[in-house]
Order: structure tokens, then sequence, then C-alpha cells
């Protein structure tokens, strides 16, 4: 790349100068764009909204990696984390144009301009920070901290990609971001792209100073190379000089990474970690804006982070100093007599398929289906329900193996330090850990080629599979239950953007974001409360309902039906609640499919009803997680045995979405389907795998939700045993059985001894548990010994050639 001689100077100063001038506006104005005539109170927008201290700094960037990628053709995302800097990428996108082709009323002249200016944080218009509704972007920043991790996750396997990703000092501050300059330790130059960070230090955040701009630089330097990064440094903000110094260290920078990449695919790498470049950026906090605002100095300072003029509308004094600032860019220069970019702003830009804006892989547009196996060859003959234990995790392992084996480039499991132990380690057969720091002998699967990916944070392997798939490719996140809460707010965020996505014609959907959570609140009985909580269910259950999935399969062959249809869907986020430890299995491979395409079944062989008698059942035991199935259906079999007389239906319900009403969410079964499973008036106790709050929100409007007794998880854990941690939650079968008696529309004779039975079985079980310290054997070692004749779910068939999952 040429020296920044005058001319390209002149290209990219103006550039920055018109991007930051649009800044300005957005923030401020609703009329007169282009200052045809003095600013009055009706051109400044009533609400002055918006951050603007972020934004002279991430236009000079954004100036600066457009001019290299005009040069050098490298295919560059651009992910910017500070904030609120949405004035700055969008302005970006409109001088590139791409912003008319996602929202054709702001066209690229005068009253495009005012359009852009209106529709910043506006009703009906787009948000003052980053989101799906910026061309270009798979970053949002509005909640801090993540820049890295997508930047990270985004040039995984993807060789000749650069993400160029802007750190605000504000968010550097944050754990998830403190946690994430590790990603050097996983990347392999010779698949892999490049991510060069810009730590960008302005040296405020809302209301104060930030810890790495305080810090000295030799600190900040030894805090970076620490990481493992060859920092570069560039502080000022002189003009032309900090323009030049810019140029040469993002060039430098290039280079290094090109070097790194070339050594390493030619066969001149010696294995060893390279020192990957960080730019270290220094500017004024609101560089180029008003110095002083009513006696205190505001430009490098906090009080630039948001509105410097705030009354700009309603104080003349303001006005004047917002119009002297925005005629301080010279838009004359910048924008011709229709408002539309000169030539010598347009001179700056990359040709129009690398503008940073318009990359297709932030688009959805690189993506191709996964090449899957059947799973159905994977699955475990089930000769009759409830006899044979399996890990049914251990299943989902080889089709995850299979899935690697096929799809080399296109797939990785994300996980923190928890592949073995969530028995998906098949995968090790096909890839070892990704890891590029030293391996030393007693390392196991663990290499700079390997594919898998192992890091003790939540936050970053969450964020890795974000970065990953929003920019096409596909992956599961595999974490124990309790720690999904860690990134819970991750998965809000993302759920929020695929929503918001959906509505953008020119954006494609992205493979969905799978969550497997495993040690589940049920079975983190040895480790104690920390281990034990639901509560990422509700949390996904809470978000649209176009996007957000549940599942919580009771056994493997379901298990893999469900992972069929997760890893084929897009633009969803699927979570799937399973344990790790083995388990009872149910249903085979044509049941699961079909039980899967109905979300919910009656399980007729579990029950004691009789087919021929077209009354009522008595009571309904309803189920969903995998040790809730164990506990009900162990009900049901304490019930026919006892009380024969008792007509007891089991319904397993697999998609929890699937219990809302039609009108709530597509999965929601119809009220034909749901009275078939339920009935009109029949009492139901439901053993659930979460808060039984949560079902009783998704009842909410099906007919006389009230009958609907729920059992689930309670927060009186600890360290204990498997079932007692059902006895503690008051959802064991003998309690499932006593509430099954307490409902039931008629109480046949011996249900007052069973209820007695049940009792002592629980006072025993307390005893025996202090005494031996596991439970007892005819609980620990429970067999649905006395099933009848297999038969399937009560329902149709699933689609054929598929997971049989809606």
């Amino acid at each position: 790349m040429p020296h920044l001689d005058a001319e390209e100077l002149a290209r990219v100063d103006a550039w920055w100068r018109a991007a930051t001038y649009l800044a300005v506006g957005q923030v401020h104005l609703q009329m007169n764009p282009l200052l045809r005539r003095p600013l009055v109170a009706e051109d400044v927008k009533p609400r002055l909204l918006g951050h603007w201290g972020t934004c002279p700094g991430l236009t000079f960037v954004h100036a600066h990696v457009s001019r290299l990628v005009r040069w050098t053709g490298q295919e560059t995302l651009f992910l910017t984390g500070p904030g609120h800097g949405g004035p700055a990428l969008a302005a970006a996108s409109w001088l590139e144009g791409t912003w008319t082709g996602a929202h054709p009323a702001a066209t690229r002249d005068e009253a495009g301009m005012r359009r852009l200016f209106r529709d910043f944080s506006a009703p009906g218009g787009v948000p003052s920070h980053v989101s799906a509704s910026t061309p270009g972007s798979i970053h949002e920043g509005g909640e801090l901290g993540y820049v890295l991790l997508h930047a990270f996750g985004a040039v995984m396997d993807d060789p000749r990609l650069l993400a160029v990703a802007v750190v605000g000092d504000g968010e550097a501050e944050t754990a998830p971001l403190e946690g994430s300059w590790k990603g050097v330790s996983f990347l392999d130059p010779r698949r892999d792209g490049a991510v060069l960070p810009v730590l960008h230090l302005n040296g405020a955040k809302l209301s104060g100073p930030t810890v790495l701009a305080r810090k000295r630089d030799a600190e900040l330097r030894d805090l970076l190379a620490g990481h493992g990064y060859e920092v570069v440094e560039v502080a000022g903000d002189d003009l032309p000089g900090v323009h030049h110094r810019f140029a040469a260290a993002l060039a430098s920078a290039h280079q290094r990474i090109r070097a790194i990449q070339q050594d390493a695919r030619s066969g001149r790498w010696d294995g060893a970690r390279p020192r990957w470049p960080v730019l270290v950026l220094r500017t004024p906090k609101g560089w180029t804006g008003p110095d002083v605002v009513d006696g205190r100095r505001v430009a490098g300072t906090h009080r630039a982070h948001q509105v410097p003029l705030p009354r700009a509308r309603t104080d003349a004094e303001h006005r004047r100093a917002l119009e002297a600032w925005m005629r301080s860019y010279r838009p004359e220069d910048l924008f011709d007599d229709a408002g539309r970019p000169t030539p010598l702003v347009l001179a700056n830009q990359p040709p129009e398929d690398l503008v940073l804006s318009a990359s297709p892989r932030a688009h959805g547009r690189r993506s191709r289906p996964l090449q899957l196996p059947d799973w159905r060859r994977l699955a475990l003959p089930v000769a009759s329900p409830g006899l044979q234990r399996a890990e049914s995790t251990r299943l989902l392992g080889e089709l995850l193996r299979l899935t690697y084996a096929g799809n080399p480039t296109t797939f990785r499991l994300f996980s923190p330090d928890e592949t073995a132990s969530n028995r998906l380690d098949a995968v090790f057969g096909v890839s070892d850990r990704a890891f590029a720091e030293r391996v030393e002998p007693d390392d196991e699967h663990t290499s700079a080629s390997g594919r898998v990916m192992e890091v003790l944070s939540e936050h970053t392997c969450h964020g890795w599979l974000e970065g990953y798939t929003l920019t096409g490719r596909h992956g599961l996140f595999a974490t124990y239950e309790a720690f999904g809460m860690v990134s819970a707010s991750q998965t809000v965020q993302h759920a929020t953007w695929l929503a918001e996505a959906r509505a953008l014609p020119w954006r494609e959907p992205v493979p969905s974001l799978n969550v497997l959570l495993t040690s589940t609140a049920w079975r983190g009985d040895h480790n104690g409360f920390s281990h034990q909580g639901p509560g990422l269910i509700d949390v996904v259950l809470a978000q649209d309902p176009q996007v957000a999935r549940v599942y919580l399969p009771p056994d493997g062959n379901t298990l893999l039906a469900v992972a069929d249809h997760c890893l084929r869907s897009r633009g969803l986020v699927n979570v799937v609640a399973i344990d790790e430890q083995p388990q009872l299995q149910w249903l085979t491979a044509s049941q699961a499919a079909e039980h899967c395409a109905h979300g919910a079944s009656t399980w007729a062989w579990a029950g004691s009803e009789d087919g021929d008698d077209l009354r009522a059942p008595d009571v309904v035991l309803a189920c969903a997680g995998d040790v809730m199935t164990m506990e009900a259906v162990a009900a049901a079999q304490l019930l026919r045995d006892r009380l024969p007389a008792l007509r007891v239906r089991v319904v397993n319900v697999v998609d929890l979405q699937s219990l809302r009403p039609p009108l709530e969410h597509s999965h929601g079964m119809d009220e034909v389907r749901f009275l078939e499973l339920f009935t009109a008036t029949t009492d139901v106790v439901m053993a659930f795998h979460g808060h039984p709050g949560t079902v009783h929100q998704l009842l909410h409007g099906r007919p006389r939700a009230e009958r609907f007794h729920v059992r689930g998880f309670v927060e009186r854990g600890t360290t204990t045993t498997p079932f007692d941690m059902t006895v503690r939650g008051r959802v064991s079968r003998y309690h499932l059985a006593m509430d099954a008696v307490r409902v039931s529309r008629h109480l046949p004779h011996g249900a007052a001894d069973l209820v007695q039975w049940c009792r002592e079985q629980l006072e025993r079980h307390h005893a025996h548990i202090r005494e031996h310290l596991e439970d007892l054997p005819e609980v620990r070692d429970w067999r649905l010994l006395r099933a009848p004749a297999h038969r399937p779910p009560a329902s149709g068939p699933g689609p054929a050639g598929s997971s049989g999952v809606r």
C-alpha cells in the first residue's frame, strides 16, 4: 500500500469529515441537513438522543480501513464495540451506498440525508446503536463486551477474512472483553482468518475516566503483550499528523498479519503461537466537537459522551454553537448541490463489492446447509420402554462426530472445558481441541490444528458461536445448565438481533444459535446448589416467539431427532436440556420422530387407560424433561399396581412451545389436539424440568388452565442424592402419586392407604440417604418392568425424511 501522500490524505480526510458531519447531524437535526440557511429551532430535533463522544474516532478508523481495503483488496468485516456509536456506522453505510439499499427512503442526496437524520434514534426509525438494521454489521454494541468474541468467531474457518474490531476503553472494562483477548490462543493461521483489535482510548466513559486510558503506556503495553500481542501505538489529535501515523500503523499491522499467514500456509511456520498485532489509538473523546459549552470543557472529557449541546432547540447560543461546529467540517466541499457525496469523498471507498458495509458474510449470503448424517442410523434399539439405560448425550456425540467429518469448514462445537464430561468426546475422533499455546506430552486431543473449541468461559464460547453463525456457519454451545445463566444476557441479545433481522429482506436467515444444557438441575446433586438452576429456559421462553425454541427430550433417540432439527434450522435460538448421566430409554427412532413432530404425545403404554373405554381419564400425569419423565412414568406404574381401578393417562411434552395457544406461537398445538391430550375437564399433574410458574405462563389461555397442577424445580438445592433432588422439589414419584390421588375425579378403594404408603416411603428415603449416602436400591435401580406391549405415541407420523421436529 502506498504512502499517504497529499492526494491520498485528501481522500481519507474528506471521507472522515463527511462521515463525522453525518454523525453530528443524526444526533441533532431533523431538517436543513446541509445548512443551506442558518439553523432555526425547528431544524433541531425535539428530543436529542445519541452518543457523540466515540463517533469521530470510529469514523476515523473506518476511513483508514476503507483505504486499506481499497489498496489491498482485503476482505474485511468492521466491528465496533463502543456502545452507542451507531451514528458513525450509519454515516459510513450511507456514504457507501448500502444504507439506501436497506432503507430506500434515505437516498444518497439531500432529501435522503434528511431522512437519515430524522430516522436516527426516533420512532419508526433505527436505534441509537449499531443493530441488525445497519448494513455490514454482525455486532450490536448496545450491551458492551462482546466485540472481540464476535470477531474471533467470524474469522474461524475463513482464511481470507480480516475482522477489524474497535474496542472502546469503556467496553474494555467489562468481564467478557477482559476475557476475550485470549482469542489469539485459539487461532490457526493456516486455516483461520485474522482479527485486528483497535483499542480506542478516548479517556472517558459516561461520567468518568476509564482504567486503560489512565494506565501508563508501559503498563498497557505489558498487559497486551502478556496476552500475546505485538502492540502498535498511535496517539494525538494533530491534523494531518495523526492521519499519517495511523495510516502507517495500519499498513504495518496488515503486513504483519499477511506475513504470519503466508509463513503458516507455505509450510514455514514452526507451530508456535504468532504474535498478532493490536493497534492502540489514543484520540480525545468528542474529537472535533465543541471545546467548551456553558463554561465547562467538553471535548476530551466525559461530557462529550452523549449530546454536547443538549439545548440546541431551545437555546440560541447552543444552536449557534451547533451550526459553527457542523460548518467546521466544510460540508460544501463534501457534498454537491444535490447533497450527494463529492468525487473526492467517494474516492476513498473500495470497489462496491468490498465496501465494509456490503460484506456478504455479514448478511448471511455465504451460508451453506450442513451435510448431516441420517440420525436414525445412530439411534438406540429400544425393545421395550423403560428397561435399558444409556448416556443419551453420547449418541449426540456420535452425531456431532459425523457432522464434523462431513463439514470440515462449517461446523464447530463450543464448550467451556466440558466436551468429555458432557459425553460428546466422540468428536475427538475427528478433531482435536483448538489450542495455539504450548502443547505438552500429557495433553489429550489438543493441537493448534484442532477445531473443537474449549475455553473456560461461557461468555467466550457463546460469543464465538454467535460470530461463527452470524457469518453463515453452524455450531453448538454445550454448557452445564446452571451456567447457561452466565451468558444468558448474550442469549437475549442474540434472540433480539435475530428477531429484528427477520424483518429485513436484505438479510438472509443465518444458522440458528443452538444451546445444549447438560448436568441439569436434577442431576447437579453432587455439586450442590451452585450447579442447580434451570433459569435459561425461562429466559428463552420470554423472547420473541418467532425465534425462541425450548426442547426437553426424554431420552437419546428423541435427543437425536431434536438435534437434527436444530442443526438444520435457521434464524432461531434453540435450547435443548438433557442430562449426560445414564438414563432410561423410552422410544424407538420412529416413535421419537413421531413424538417430536407433535411436540407432545400420549404414552399409552405408560398409563392405565383401557383403549376401548371412551371415558376421560381420572387424572392426567404430564411430564417434560428426562428426570421428570422417569418420575411420572414411575408414578403411573405405582398407581397402576396399587390402584388398578384408577384411569391414568401419561402425556410427555418434548417441545415446550407446543403448550402455547397457536396464536401465540407457531408450534402451539390447536385446541382439538390439546383436548385430545389433556381433555377438557380432567385435572393434570405435571412434572416439569424447570420452574413451575413457567408452565402456567405457557398455558395461559387454554381451557380451564387452573386444573393444571405443576410441580418442578424449587430453590431448595444442596449436595444430596439424585432422587432426593426430586423429593426436595416435591416432584418425586411418591409426591406425584399423592397429587394424582388428591386431584382425581374419583377415588377408588385403597387411595388413603396409598397416600400413607407414599409418606412412609419418603420417610424411609430420608433415613436411608443419611445412613448409606445413596438412594434406596428400588429407586436407584428402578425400571419399567411390567410395561405392556410397546406401542407408539398416540399421534400421526412425522414428516418423511426429517427428524420429525417442527
